[in-house]
């Protein structure tokens, strides 16, 4: 039986770069690309990735070649926190587990046998730390981080990479996200990502900002996303309360402060 070569792809440049030293040593005649869509049925243009995360998850799968596999459980993230009673955060990201951990588990699973298959996730060195997390919840699979071995890359060589190829990166880099994943929201994200959210897309972050009330209503719960923590103390500070602290320049976000996806690199019994 011939080795498979599963990637969990993203949708992000990171991914891509991944895969492209997977098929670099490897071929693609034995690859999977794992695309787990966390827009389920839902129609709007907020809901899942960005619009133009779509267009490059094909036009790079075209690159790669091999197979792409395109799996969607049928929720999105807040059908999930409605459903579960619990809205995810930088902690808990419950979206994480049932919207991609879960379904991506399944298909290896149901299509591949852990002898005879390497997974690749597509975290660089800078996020190395990961690693032993990654290994430990892919088990029995071997999981490799392809962009944590030399030659050692960054963000600008990789988008540097893709343009070379022809393919034009996720429009979110040209926007300011640190990351294209989510369309630029991200329960995992920092202030200083929602405040760019707000600036860049002020409809995508009114969505959001509406279907957090609606489950703060359903749940009759204080949760919030973001946390303030003014004063010494942490307590909840809503998208609306942030939005409204932005706008009328009542508080100071760390430019730093951007957080990040972790959707493939937790083990899912921490997300529980």
């Amino acid at each position: 039986m011939p080795h498979k070569h599963v990637v969990m792809f993203s949708s992000g440049a990171g991914s891509w770069a991944a895969a492209r030293r997977v098929v670099d040593q490897y071929g693609s005649e034995n690859l999977y690309l794992v695309f787990s869509d966390v827009k389920g049925d839902n129609p709007s243009p907020h809901a899942g990735e960005d619009e133009d995360n779509y267009r490059f998850l094909r036009r790079a799968a075209w690159d790669l070649g091999g197979q792409l596999v395109w799996l969607s459980e049928g929720r999105d993230i807040w059908q999930v926190f409605h459903d579960d009673r619990f809205l995810g955060n930088t902690r808990l990201a419950n979206c994480s587990k049932f919207l991609k951990q879960r379904p991506a588990r399944e298909w290896l699973e149901a299509n591949c046998d852990p002898a005879e298959t390497t997974v690749y996730v597509g975290i660089d060195w800078s996020e190395a730390h990961r690693l032993p997390a990654i290994v430990r919840s892919y088990a029995p699979y071997t999981a490799v981080a392809p962009l944590c071995e030399p030659p050692y890359l960054d963000k600008d060589d990789i988008l540097e990479q893709l343009h070379a190829r022809g393919i034009k990166p996720p429009r979110l880099y040209d926007l300011g996200f640190a990351h294209a994943n989510c369309g630029g929201f991200c329960v995992r994200s920092g202030q200083a990502q929602f405040k760019n959210l707000l600036k860049v897309m002020p409809e995508r972050y009114a969505y959001h900002e509406k279907n957090e009330q609606d489950l703060r209503t359903h749940l009759g719960k204080d949760v919030s996303i973001l946390r303030d923590r003014r004063g010494g103390t942490t307590k909840p500070m809503t998208l609306k309360e942030f939005r409204e602290r932005v706008e009328n320049e009542q508080i100071n976000v760390d430019p730093y402060d951007i957080g990040g996806c972790g959707c493939f690199v937790e083990e899912e019994n921490e997300a529980a």
